[in-house]
């Protein structure tokens, strides 16, 4: 008898696992015709293309020094994130609708770390960088997403003009 439940809760967790890989594999073909969605805040930048550096302090006034900036389609963007406070900060680029979306995961899981294309999680004192290729003319929104540090106006946009 043991042996029927362990098969059973063994080919559970295995339907489980094939359902979640072809979700994800759905999820990453972006649209029907199996083409990607190009993300409205651009893509991940490789550093041999970097045309600037922008460096951005992370303080624990709640505020991103600078907290704008501009840059020009087509840029590849090296931001290098110091955080100059004593508590635990991050950066991540999107949309206002994503990063809305994220800081209430934010709120669920609080100790969450990030260190993705996009976003980088900064212990006190400690520095990191972000490359970005800003593709698209617009607003690309940033800010820490820590429980309290995004209601205290710890956020910015970058400003992407046409060439």
């Amino acid at each position: 008898m043991k042996s029927l439940k362990f098969n059973f809760a063994s080919r559970a967790g295995s339907v489980f696992a094939v359902a979640a890989l072809a979700a994800s594999a759905a999820f990453a073909g972006g649209t029907h015709g199996g083409g990607h969605d190009e993300s409205p805040i651009g893509e991940p930048g490789v550093a041999a293309n970097v045309t600037r550096t922008i460096e951005v302090d992370a303080a624990d006034s709640m505020r991103f020094t600078p907290s704008n900036v501009s840059v020009k389609k087509g840029e590849t963007i090296r931001f290098v994130i110091k955080n100059s406070g004593k508590v635990p900060h991050e950066f991540s680029l999107g949309t206002e609708k994503e990063l809305k979306e994220h800081y209430e995961v934010m709120k669920k899981f609080p100790t969450m770390e990030h260190e993705e294309a996009n976003k980088i999680s900064l212990k006190p004192g400690k520095q990191g960088e972000v490359i970005w290729r800003f593709t698209k003319p617009g607003v690309v929104d940033f800010a820490c997403l820590h429980v309290g540090h995004y209601e205290a106006g710890m956020k910015g946009q970058v400003k992407v003009a046409v060439k």
